[in-house]
């Protein structure tokens, strides 16, 4: 495993970050989801990203139980808020209110006294950010949050934060969490240019673009039985990329992965990392073996030859607009 810096502060993560949205807690039983984190930690794996929102909290706990005996010191663990946890109106969005309850129950969800980083899922259009800021700052100076990040924010919304912590003395953002993959690049355009400026890095998910890029999905062919298409959480996500136009595209990948001696999912991951304001690419796991792979993406270097070669097997179906990174006008 290699370590790359959160954005400039002097917190190191694991170029692979292991992931539970989809799985834990839902698509998969327990003792699988502790089989892949372990599998994670074997493998070098450090950095753990979850949200207070998946599985309805119990990814959290999941999480929690799986990493239960391992030394805190050598972990990161990240979680996130903003999506409904509840029923009531206040169980949304980035107030004071459901922010400082919502960490308190990621804390003891995850059994731990203190998150490594805390983002904020998407932009709450509804809460001041100064009161948003104030009070990730707030948990900052109580120990229950080192770092603080965002989640498919904008550079502009991500700007402006950067400009009120400066100002009122808060700590600054380290990090977005965008979705990246060498079918999505939407946060090349802007996001990218304005946070290598100002010191955010990227924590990216979905690199294999929920599994297209791997290759499984065949245009004509009906998915996988089991796959993340079929399932009902990640069939709304995958949704897009599932057209034969793209799906024909993915497969030409396949020669360009098998000269460098790499699996297609390898090569996307690597894909990801390529880009030095990535610090880390979070992958998800429904089996161990899935983990193992993923991670001898860790130090492959593509050239400028390679790169090429990816983007015109891809052509026009790569989606660049930043206009696609979006957050409800309206708290869900």
């Amino acid at each position: 495993m290699e370590f790359r810096h959160l954005g400039r502060s002097g917190l190191l993560v694991s170029e692979i970050s292991y992931g539970n949205w989809i799985t834990h807690g839902s698509q998969v039983e327990e003792d699988a989801a502790k089989l892949c984190v372990r599998a994670a930690l074997d493998e070098g794996i450090t950095t753990f990203d979850t949200a207070d929102v998946y599985a309805g909290t119990k990814a959290e706990e999941v999480l929690g139980r799986a990493l239960k005996g391992v030394r805190r010191e050598s972990l990161e663990i990240f979680t996130k808020v903003y999506w409904p946890t509840g029923p009531g109106q206040n169980d949304r969005g980035l107030s004071r209110k459901h922010i400082t309850e919502s960490i308190h129950g990621s804390l003891r969800r995850l059994q731990t006294d203190y998150v490594d980083l805390y983002q904020a899922h998407r932009f709450d259009n509804e809460t001041p950010l100064e009161e948003t800021l104030k009070t990730f700052d707030d948990l900052v100076r109580q120990g229950k949050v080192l770092y603080v990040g965002v989640s498919e924010w904008t550079a502009g919304q991500i700007a402006q934060a950067l400009k009120i912590a400066d100002e009122m003395g808060f700590d600054r953002i380290v990090s977005n969490q965008p979705q990246y993959s060498a079918l999505w690049r939407v946060i090349e355009a802007e996001v990218v240019p304005l946070s290598e400026k100002e010191g955010v890095s990227q924590i990216v998910w979905s690199p294999i673009a929920q599994g297209v890029l791997s290759g499984k999905y065949l245009p004509g062919q009906p998915p996988p039985a089991g796959s993340r298409a079929t399932s009902e959480l990640g069939a709304g996500f995958i949704s897009r990329f599932l057209d034969d136009d793209v799906l024909t595209r993915v497969q030409e990948l396949k020669p360009i992965a098998a000269d460098l001696g790499l699996t297609m999912a390898q090569l996307a991951v690597a894909w990801v990392l390529q880009n030095p304001n990535v610090a880390s690419a979070i992958v998800g796991a429904t089996r161990p073996e899935q983990v193992r792979d993923n991670v001898k993406a860790v130090g492959v270097k593509l050239d400028a030859e390679v790169l090429k070669r990816i983007d015109d097997a891809l052509g026009p179906i790569v989606e660049r607009d930043p206009a696609k990174t979006v957050s409800p006008e309206k708290r869900p």
